[in-house]
C-alpha cells in the first residue's frame, strides 16, 4: 500500500496541477462542480464560459482533448435520456426542422448534458492528475467520515486481490465444463459470486482484526500521508478556478 495504486485514469507526469495537494484539488473540483450545478440552464454563455476554465486547467495538466473526449462517453446514457426530453416534454412547442418539440424539455436537455459532461470533465481532471493513494490521502486530510476513508483505503488494497481471485474462479469454472453464455448456467455464476462475496467478507474482517491488533486506530498513518498538508499559497492557487467559476455563476444568475 505504501508504493500506491495508479488507476487507469492517473496519467504520470510533471505539471502544476500534478504538483498540487490532493486536498487543494478534490475542493477545488466540489466548488467548481456545485458553481456549474447552479447556474441558470438559460446562460448559453456561462457554460461556455467554464469548459474555457476547464480548457485552461487541462492544458496545465498537460491533458489533451481527445483524451477528455474519449473518456466522457461514460455520459453517454445520460445523453441518450436527455436526446428523450424534447420529444416527451409539455408545456410550449416550437417547430425544428418540421418536428414539434418542447421548448421546456430542449432546456432540460441542454441542461442535463452541458452541467453533466462539464462535470465529468472536472472529474477526470482530478483523476488525471491525482493518483488513487493521494485521492485518499486528500479525503483524510479534508476530514471526511473516517468509515467511507477505511473502506476507500481496503478496497484500494485489495481490489486487484479479488480481481484476481474472481479471474481464477472463472477459469476453474471453464475448466470443468461450465459455459456462463449459456441463461440455464446462470445458477453456477451466481453461486462463484456468492462465494467470492463470503470470502471477500471473510478476508476482510480478518485482516481488520489484524491491523487493530497491530495498533490501528482508525486513521491512516503518519508515514502513509506522504508530503506536508497544503500551504495558504497553494490553497490560494487552486481556489482560482472555483472563485472564477462563481464569479460567473453569480453574474449568469443576475443576468438571466
Amino acid at each position: 500500500m505504501g508504493a500506491g495504486h495508479a488507476h487507469v485514469l492517473y496519467r504520470e507526469t510533471d505539471s502544476p496541477v500534478h504538483r498540487l495537494p490532493p486536498e487543494v484539488k478534490i475542493a477545488a473540483m466540489v466548488a467548481f462542480t456545485i458553481a456549474v450545478v447552479a447556474t441558470p440552464r438559460e446562460a448559453l454563455w456561462a457554460f461556455g464560459a467554464y469548459a474555457l476554465l476547464v480548457a485552461a486547467v487541462a492544458a496545465l495538466a498537460r491533458v489533451t482533448a481527445g483524451w477528455l473526449l474519449l473518456r466522457s462517453t461514460i455520459e453517454l446514457p445520460f445523453v441518450l435520456f436527455a436526446v428523450a426530453l424534447p420529444f416527451i416534454g409539455a408545456g410550449e412547442r416550437v417547430d425544428v426542422a418540421g418536428v414539434q418539440l418542447s421548448v421546456d424539455g430542449l432546456y432540460g436537455a441542454w441542461n442535463i448534458v452541458a452541467k453533466g459532461t462539464l462535470g465529468v470533465w472536472a472529474s477526470l481532471l482530478l483523476a488525471a492528475t491525482t493518483s488513487t493513494r493521494d485521492l485518499i490521502v486528500g479525503l483524510d486530510r479534508l476530514r471526511c467520515p473516517q468509515i467511507l476513508i477505511q473502506i476507500a483505503t481496503f478496497m484500494l488494497r485489495y481490489l486487484d486481490v479479488l480481481v484476481g481471485e474472481a479471474r481464477r474462479m472463472r477459469l476453474a469454472r471453464i475448466s470443468r465444463g461450465d459455459d456462463p453464455r449459456f441463461v440455464w448456467q446462470l445458477r453456477g455464476f451466481a453461486a462463484g459470486i456468492g462465494a467470492l462475496f463470503l470470502r471477500a467478507f471473510e478476508r476482510g474482517e480478518r485482516v481488520y482484526l489484524a491491523m487493530l491488533s497491530r495498533g490501528y486506530t482508525g486513521r491512516l498513518p503518519t508515514v502513509w500521508q506522504g508530503s506536508a498538508a497544503a500551504t495558504t499559497g497553494q490553497w490560494l492557487i487552486a481556489a482560482t478556478v472555483p472563485v472564477m467559476a462563481a464569479t460567473v455563476a453569480a453574474t449568469a444568475a443576475v443576468l438571466t
